[in-house]
């Protein structure tokens, strides 16, 4: 950012961002990619209002948030539904008015036809098709419904996230999620869709943002940082596939060789034996594979360089391979190095902010979500249905 360039005020709604941006002097090709790439974004998301996980009623797990809960705190959900059920049709019936507006923001022929997505979903992932079905079925049957629900070729989207494995001892994988907390389901769920055990954390009504599964297997997303964009599944339906047919990272890494991706995103994966592996996956380009421990938001090379001065990637990526490196780090420091600056970020109010951090642990089928001061721990043995709140602009307003 040039020193010399007075900012306008920063913004109070994701709809000003992108102006706010632009206001800095950014270089014209910067410009051009913010009215390209970020505003139709941001334009969709006053569409996209009911996806809001701000309760004023009562969740999708029946609980009423506490009374005088200010509107900048989250509701996170823990949801049981091993089959999907009349949980999940309540979820998909509040939720969907918001993903109609997504799916539809390119216009409805700028999506593949109900034919295409099945035929896609069947080649590809089979082992999720009667589980589609079922989904369709909840949903009414509705044919746009059953388009969005497979997830191949949606509309593009684009988070900031920050992935370490810590690798001595027992194995572990951190993440932090960054994303417009208004987007955010906020739904951890327990699922046995295919027989096998998975607690993560969903998003796109099936897919998930990360997850574990009962034989130790841990996989989570973040946003690879390039615009290229093509034929292939969105990144949350892939993290669910991998969790519900693969054992091991060999498995899960043979089974990407195979899977179309839509956009451009990274995934960290890790299982009970402390086999790790990072994939940087994209539509114009097979799989790559890397042993780093740590990932964020670009595939090795920087290819959107303002994207990636915006959200400081290479920064959070050195800071975490340091970390990793410290002689006196412990599992607990780096689950911590997650809670503070530059990898925790509170610019809630510039849609990029850290809405949770998740530990994971394969050796122990257990999770922890933590927040500056909290830890709501969840196993896949021992999964509890609750609720907590969590307040971005200030100390926690409840415990859970």
């Amino acid at each position: 950012m040039p020193e010399d360039v007075e900012p306008a005020r920063q913004p109070f709604t994701l709809a000003e961002l992108p102006e706010w941006v632009e206001s800095f002097g950014l270089p014209e090709a910067a410009v051009d990619a913010i009215d390209r790439y970020w505003k139709p974004a941001w334009d969709a998301i006053e569409d996209a209002l009911p996806l809001l996980p701000i309760q004023s009623g009562r969740s999708d797990a029946g609980r009423v948030p506490a009374a005088g809960v200010p509107p900048e705190t989250i509701c996170f959900d823990a949801v049981e539904e091993l089959r999907p059920g009349a949980k999940w049709r309540s979820r998909f019936h509040q939720m969907w008015p918001a993903y109609r507006a997504w799916y539809l923001r390119d216009g409805v022929d700028a999506r593949p036809d109900l034919s295409a997505c099945r035929e896609r979903l069947n080649e590809h992932m089979p082992e999720l098709v009667d589980t589609y079905e079922l989904l369709v079925e909840l949903a009414d049957g509705d044919e746009l419904a059953a388009r969005c629900l497979s997830l191949y070729s949606p509309p593009t989207f684009i988070v900031g996230c920050s992935q370490g494995i810590w690798t001595q001892g027992s194995p572990m994988l951190v993440r932090n999620y960054d994303y417009p907390p208004e987007r955010l389901e906020g739904v951890i769920i327990k699922t046995a869709w295919t027989g096998r055990r998975v607690v993560g954390m969903s998003d796109c009504l099936w897919g998930l943002l990360d997850g574990m599964n009962d034989a130790g297997l841990v996989v989570s997303l973040t946003f690879g940082g390039r615009r290229t964009a093509g034929e292939g599944f969105a990144i949350p339906l892939i993290v669910r596939y991998l969790l519900e047919t693969c054992e091991t990272v060999p498995e899960a890494r043979e089974a990407l060789t195979r899977l179309p991706v839509h956009a451009a995103q990274n995934l960290s994966l890790l299982d009970r034996g402390g086999e790790h592996l990072t994939a940087y996956l994209a539509p114009d380009h097979g799989p790559r594979f890397s042993n780093t421990p740590v990932t964020t938001n670009h595939q090795g090379e920087i290819d959107w360089p303002e994207y990636a001065s915006a959200v400081h990637t290479v920064e959070r990526e050195q800071h975490l391979l340091q970390a990793l490196e410290h002689p006196e780090m412990t599992p607990e420091r780096f689950i911590d190095t997650f809670l503070k600056p530059p990898l925790h970020n509170r610019d809630y109010k510039r849609g990029m902010g850290t809405l949770y951090t998740a530990a994971y642990f394969p050796n122990e089928d257990r999770v922890e979500y933590r927040w500056p001061g909290h830890v709501w721990r969840q196993s896949i043995a021992d999964f509890k249905e609750a609720s907590h709140l969590e307040s971005l602009f200030g100390p926690r307003c409840r415990e859970d």
